[in-house]
């Protein structure tokens, strides 16, 4: 599957590469919505998909902090 697979890939990353990650989703994300809000946004499932990334990341960040 490939949200395994990008799990797996953020699990080899380091926190400050995973922070700049997070910061990068987050931008995206706003983007999304800024998009959508002018009615600008084709694929609205995109907006789901980063919303979920960024819950992964935290995820991976936590597992690595409790670690």
């Amino acid at each position: 599957m490939k949200s395994s697979k990008y799990v797996e890939d953020l699990k080899t990353k380091t926190v400050t590469e995973l922070n700049e990650e997070l910061t990068a989703a987050k931008k995206e994300l706003f983007n999304l919505r800024f998009q959508n809000a002018t009615n600008q946004l084709d694929n609205t499932s995109r907006i789901k998909e980063v919303r979920k990334n960024i819950a992964r990341i935290q995820t991976v960040i936590k597992e690595k902090a409790n670690a």
